[in-house]
């Protein structure tokens, strides 16, 4: 039984919070890249390393897990602690604006916003109410969204022209990402169960024993790689001038951050109300079909109305999709075991966004954006079609019981 007092605490800090990690979600998807290109005219493999940089947070996730575990630390101190060293990274880049520590400091700032994940999941789990938890995340997540969508505005707006100024948005995400830390030290949790393992890959385990999880997990590796691909080619796609499309930065901003931000905010809440409802696999299965449709009308238009569809498409889905992937399991997994079933989570989904984004740049200069937006739609379609035979299990989903108990019976 959840308190009202953590609940509401925690309910409070994480709506401060979303303002700021509205801002740092531009950083990943819009500005980084763009300074990258527009300014540093960075190649194939910075621009990968950039787009990639949270990603490597998601791939030591696992390590923070056993650290944070081994340690006694509550969850929030050690993710605030984590922010804070995030804050520091960008405070560097900011002073010295050059190519190769700005890229350093990307994957380190970035790479703390992720790596925290599994913690968030936990005081999720830890302090919100089964039966309320998406819609208590959707509410946070919708300030977080609507931030995104005026900040993406108007930083586009007043970069536009003037990109040179790019080291005040830097100490801009800084000072975010030190009021992130902030609020996560305020919010009450407890230290990760103990559950005897010292090894800091011990979480993997779960692969194993889990049938149910593992195919889970394939199946979002297909879907989550194809996705992950073409994210950062959005904003190649309308910088570049190879592309022929001469957009300012302001227009890019509007294409990229603040079109598909307007459309999550709208539907954030439904999506919220649907997780704590509907099957989650038929909930995934829908949102994959929204994924692979919003991809291509985006790449394949060469029209400001087609990209401006395929954003709203890209935004919808997206919205389902930030509520699904950051509570899924704790639908299934053991109350004491949702950060350790998170870093595996969260670990896959580093190994793909590692991957996907050096793919993409790299293979762009051999095929079309419209050759690999059908073969990313094909990715997701195939685990689509994957995951169909496990909406039977998801009417069986309950947090408060292991799923390999639930796969055993």
């Amino acid at each position: 039984m959840v308190e009202a007092g953590r609940k509401q605490r925690t309910y409070r800090y994480e709506l401060f919070r979303a303002v700021a990690a509205g801002m740092m979600e531009t950083a990943g998807t819009t500005f980084l890249l763009l300074i990258a290109v527009r300014w540093f005219h960075a190649g194939a493999v910075a621009k990968a390393v950039i787009a990639g940089a949270g990603s490597v947070g998601l791939l030591i996730s696992p390590l923070v897990v056993t650290w944070v575990m081994a340690g006694g630390w509550s969850v929030s101190t050690a993710a605030s602690r984590i922010l804070a060293a995030g804050a520091a990274a960008f405070a560097i880049a900011a002073a010295v604006p050059l190519l190769p520590v700005f890229t350093t400091c990307c994957v380190l700032g970035m790479a703390s916003t992720a790596a925290i994940i599994p913690l968030l999941t936990q005081m999720y789990q830890d302090n919100y109410p089964e039966r309320e938890r998406g819609r208590l995340f959707s509410r946070a997540f919708m300030v977080r969204i609507g931030t995104a969508a005026g900040f993406s505005k108007v930083t586009g707006d007043l970069l536009t022209g003037n990109i040179q100024y790019f080291p005040w948005l830097l100490l801009v995400f800084a000072t975010a990402m030190g009021f992130g830390s902030f609020c996560l030290a305020r919010c009450p949790t407890g230290p990760v169960p103990p559950d005897g393992g010292s090894h800091p890959l011990r979480a993997l385990r779960f692969l194993r024993e889990d049938q149910l999880f593992r195919r889970t997990l394939i199946c979002w590796m297909l879907m989550g790689f194809a996705n992950l691909m073409m994210l950062p080619l959005r904003v190649e796609y309308l910088a570049n001038p190879r592309y022929g499309h001469q957009l300012t930065v302001g227009m890019i901003a509007l294409l990229v951050g603040v079109i598909p931000n307007l459309a999550r905010l709208v539907m954030s809440p439904i999506w919220g109300h649907l997780f704590d409802r509907m099957n989650f696999f038929a909930l995934r299965v829908t949102l994959n079909c929204g994924f692979a449709i919003g991809i291509l009308t985006f790449f394949t238009s060469d029209s400001v109305p087609g990209m401006v569809l395929g954003a709203v498409v890209f935004g919808i889905s997206n919205a389902g999709g930030d509520v699904a992937w950051s509570l899924w399991v704790t639908k299934f997994a053991p109350p004491g075991r949702v950060a350790d079933y998170m870093a595996v989570h969260t670990f896959l989904t580093g190994v793909r966004g590692v991957l996907a984004p050096l793919a993409a740049f790299l293979a762009v200069g051999t095929f079309t954006l419209g050759w690999m937006a059908g073969l990313s739609a094909a990715l997701i379609i195939g685990a689509t079609l994957m995951l169909l035979p496990e909406i039977k299990w998801g009417k069986k989903a309950r947090p408060s019981s292991a799923l390999v108990e639930e796969v055993s019976e």
